[in-house]
Formats: C-alpha cells, structure tokens, sequence
C-alpha cells in the first residue's frame, strides 16, 4: 500500500468563502490523501464545528481541530485509528498544534503507533518560534510499553508551516534570502534573529533545532536519497517584493526509524488565488511502514 500524506497551510481557510474552501478541499481530495495535516483552520471552531465538519464531509475523512482553530488533522479511518489527543501542547503557542497518537491499522492491533502533529510556528517573533520549535520536539519524546513489556519511543511524523527557513545544504533547495534584500522592514525581523557576534541572520534555528532532536526534514532526507531530486526541495511559498525569493518554509519531519519508508516527496503548487502556501506531499511504503511498527527497537526511559 502507498500511503499519502499532505501539509497544507490554506490562506485564512479560504478567507471565509464557503465556495473557496470547497474548491481548496476537492484539490485535496483528489490527491487521494490517508492524512492530512493543515494550518490556517480559521473559524472552523464556530458554530458547533460547522466548518470541520464541511471538510471531513469533502475528504471523506475523520477530523481533528486544534485549540485555537490554527491547526487540524484528518484521517481516513481505513488506514489510521486515533489512540489518543494530546490537548496539552505547552504554553508557549500563539497557534497551537494538533497532535494524535494513531496506529497504522494495516500493520495489527498490536502494533506500536506513531504520534503525528500539524503545527504552525509563530510569524511574528523569532524568539517564540524558537521556543514553539523546542516543544515540537517533546512529540518526539513520548514512549509506550508494548505487549511484550519492553518500553518503546514512538515514532513521530510532524508537518507544518515553520516561518523560517532550512538549514543550507542542498543544492536544489532554494537559497536563504538576503536580509537587506528585504523591502519589508518588518519582515526582516519576522525572520531573523541576532547571532552571537551580534550580526542579524536569516532564521534556520527552528530547523536546527529539529533535526538535532533527531527530526528529519523527509523532503532534505528524500532529495538526498534520490541523488538530488528537485521536486522534494521545491519552493512552498512564492517569491515576493516584499517579503523576499522562493522560499520552503512549509516542511514535514520524521523520526529517523520512519525514513527507511518514504517513497517520495514533492510540492504540488496551487494558484496564488487559491492559497499563499503550496502543498507539501509525502509518500510512504505500507508494507516496509508495517515492518517498522511491528519490530519496534527497545527504548530506555530518561531519568527523571
């Protein structure tokens, strides 16, 4: 089985359109989707989760909305069967995340699951986002004792926007901005931070932070992987006068035991009509997925 897993930050949720949403949603449902993670959910919290459930109708899937309306899951039931929320997402969210554990149902009732999160780190302060990153990571830290009384850590699969930029190192991804090339003045500082010898830099920390949590960038990881392939490192955002070049601030990141399944990633572009933000899309191979869940490798818990 191939599983497809899309990251989307729809603009403002359609900014309010019902007719938007609609057509936003068909694009998605059409890429034949098992999960979903999205950003921007807007209003999707007003009137009994009205708007919620209009998208989980369109997808023909099961949904999940954050604190907040800033983010969402969704799932088809088929594939992936919730465990359990995780409401508490820390207290240092402007946009806080959604975040489930689920078992990959292909792979047995007595399989290890995975923890997946779709989040949205902070546009404004490079200072939070920094704080938002370093609490993704604690959906990396979490561990479950299985049938057999060993204590495993889960793996994980977090997807979002990161208002920021990856770290440089690939050569088809596309290049770090230059912050004096900037017109906005404030976006200079929305996406910079001061480094130690006092110079303002473009603001890859999130990334870094990531990765040495041992989150993968599967889009850096696959391109990597497939000697270069252009299309995992594509542009998520659209170069703009103001606000600087092609940049791919969208990204997916995994637990290294999880890599081992990814068959592909690419970024699928949509109309600026439709959304600022281009959909990232990763692909997994069922079967080796299976393999991963089903012959889980020890873990031993920190100390407190």
């Amino acid at each position: 089985m191939r599983i497809t897993i899309l990251c989307w930050n729809l603009e403002r949720n359609g900014g309010g359109s019902h007719i938007a949403r609609f057509q936003a949603h068909e694009r998605l449902r059409s890429l034949n989707p098992h999960l979903v993670l999205r950003q921007e959910m807007w209003g999707s919290d007003a009137d009994g989760q009205r708007i919620l459930y209009e998208l989980e109708s369109i997808l023909g899937m099961r949904g999940w909305l954050g604190p907040r309306s800033s983010t969402a899951i969704l799932t088809d039931p088929g594939v992936f069967q919730p465990v359990r929320t995780w409401p508490d997402t820390g207290p240092m969210w402007v946009q806080p995340p959604t975040a489930l554990t689920v078992r990959y149902k292909p792979a047995g009732v007595e399989s290890m699951p995975l923890v997946v999160a779709s989040y949205h780190l902070n546009y404004a302060s490079p200072t939070n986002r920094m704080a938002e990153a370093e609490w993704l990571t604690t959906w990396a830290d979490k561990y479950q004792t299985a049938v057999d009384g060993a204590t495993h850590r889960l793996p994980a699969l977090l997807g979002g926007d990161t208002n920021s930029y990856p770290e440089p190192g690939l050569p088809k991804d596309p290049a770090l901005p230059k912050l004096d090339e900037i017109q906005d003045r404030p976006h200079r500082l929305h996406r910079s931070y001061v480094g130690p010898d006092g110079r303002r830099r473009m603001d890859t920390r999130p990334d870094e932070a990531l990765r040495t949590a041992g989150l993968e960038d599967v889009a850096r990881y696959w391109s990597t992987a497939s000697g270069g392939c252009a299309a995992a490192v594509a542009r998520t955002v659209n170069g703009c006068a103001t606000h600087g070049p092609d940049a791919r601030i969208d990204r997916i990141y995994a637990t290294g035991d999880l890599l081992p399944a990814v068959l592909d990633v690419d970024v699928i572009e949509v109309p600026l009509t439709e959304s600022d933000h281009h959909i990232v899309r990763l692909e997994l191979d069922g079967d080796v997925l299976t393999d991963i869940l089903t012959r889980p490798v020890s873990a031993t818990l920190p100390a407190a």
